[in-house]
């Protein structure tokens, strides 16, 4: 096949699936070239290491001035950046339509997780998607569609403003949420990275997937023979729904000789990351946080640790507990999101609810238990090789892409997702 490749990631857990997968085509023979706007990552694991990778320029953005401008600003902002997307995205297709491929494999966008691009191509097309624009559907914090708070002064200039503002930020979401879902109705099929995520997008979007399952490179990721510390590592970045403050509690919770916790991220951003210092340092935490390590560090301070801790929020998939079980590390994780697909309690880990106390309490059994945490990183790491080894993803993978153009070469195959 000759697959156009597009793509708007940050660096991250979805850039490295998007790497493996590009790398995994391009060793079975495929002709991949990719497109992105300049904005994407592209100093994160590049794919201009393989392939051939098209920078456009994203369009830039104007704002209104004046009161109106200002009063109307948070609607024209998100209608003002999906204009702008369009209009990069049509860039991309003309170049995409005029060489000669086979079918677009399109990936999320960090800014509106699905783009215009399918809508801009004749081509097959099909959509790797890890999750639907989490802020717009989930109440983390709160649901952005809820009112604010009931008026508790008199009218004012300032809560004049302030309503006018809310009301325009509602409906720029409202379109978001109308282009989202028309974006994601012109592919021809939307594989997701999990059953959870499959169920999410169901509930954004109306729209039905079909599971791709992601896989670890145990080429990369494998046990190293280097001796174990009290120390339990997590990986993530340096943002709220990766629930690194639970983390830090429950480890504050583990009676003496308490663990170092390890936090390695892409992304960190400063403030909140002095935050989460402040925080360990009340909880008795000695915290060794690392921002955009290399991956010998990295696998190094899988080795050392004797177990995983992961408590993401409604995670989709969640590849890092799979490389931690690659590496023969056991897993701590909450009950929650795709993580209850890949890591079965007492097999390859240990799954607990969310609560600080019972973390505290696995992460205590398995450092006073280490031949029970040899155990479960063994089975884990043996369960990675047997079913979420690269070669099988990219098998999955092949034969999704593989269906969807026998099915738009013979549409009567089957029904559309």
């Amino acid at each position: 096949m000759k697959i156009a490749v597009w793509h708007n990631l940050p660096s991250g857990g979805g850039k490295r699936a998007l790497y493996d997968h590009v790398r995994g085509l391009v060793e079975r023979g495929h002709v991949v070239e990719a497109w992105c706007p300049d904005i994407a990552d592209s100093t994160y694991l590049p794919l201009s290491d393989m392939i051939v990778e098209h920078r456009l320029p994203f369009p830039s953005v104007s704002t209104r001035g004046g009161p109106f401008g200002r009063l109307m600003e948070p609607y024209s902002d998100v209608v003002n950046k999906l204009a702008a997307m369009d209009t990069h995205c049509r860039a991309c297709a003309q170049e995409i339509e005029h060489g000669g491929f086979d079918l677009l494999f399109a990936n999320a966008c960090q800014s509106f997780r699905v783009t215009s691009i399918a809508r801009d191509v004749s081509l097959p097309k099909v959509l790797y998607l890890q999750e639907p624009y989490r802020d717009l559907y989930e109440a983390l914090p709160v649901l952005p569609w809820a009112a604010m708070p009931p008026r508790q002064v008199r009218w004012g200039r300032e809560e004049f403003r302030a309503r006018v503002q809310d009301a325009a930020r509602i409906q720029g979401l409202r379109i978001q949420v109308r282009e989202e879902r028309a974006n994601a109705a012109a592919f021809d099929m939307i594989l997701a990275n999990s059953l959870y995520s499959r169920e999410s997008i169901l509930r954004a979007y109306g729209l039905d997937s079909k599971v791709c399952y992601l896989g670890v490179d145990t080429d990369k990721f494998r046990r190293r023979e280097v001796a174990k510390a009290n120390e339990v590592i997590g990986i993530g970045a340096f943002v709220r729904e990766k629930n690194i403050e639970f983390v830090i509690e429950a480890v504050g919770a583990v009676p003496a000789p308490r663990p170092k916790l390890t936090w390695i991220g892409n992304v960190a951003w400063p403030p909140y990351l002095e935050d989460l210092k402040r925080f360990a340092e009340g909880h008795g935490v000695e915290l060794d946080a690392k921002v955009r390590v290399t991956d010998d560090e990295l696998l190094d301070a899988l080795s050392r640790a004797f177990a995983f801790v992961y408590a993401s929020r409604l995670e989709p998939f969640g590849l890092a507990p799979l490389e931690a079980g690659a590496c023969g590390l056991p897993v701590i994780a909450i009950a929650e999101g795709g993580v209850r697909e890949t890591i079965v309690d007492h097999v390859n880990g240990l799954v607990v609810e969310h609560d600080p106390g019972a973390m505290a309490a696995a992460i205590e059994q398995l450092r006073d238990d280490p031949v029970c945490a040899r155990l479960l990183g063994e089975r884990g790491e043996r369960l990675v090789h047997d079913r979420w080894s690269l070669p099988s993803a990219i098998d999955r993978l092949e034969a999704r892409l593989l269906e969807v153009l026998r099915r738009v070469q013979d549409p009567s195959l089957t029904v559309r997702s």
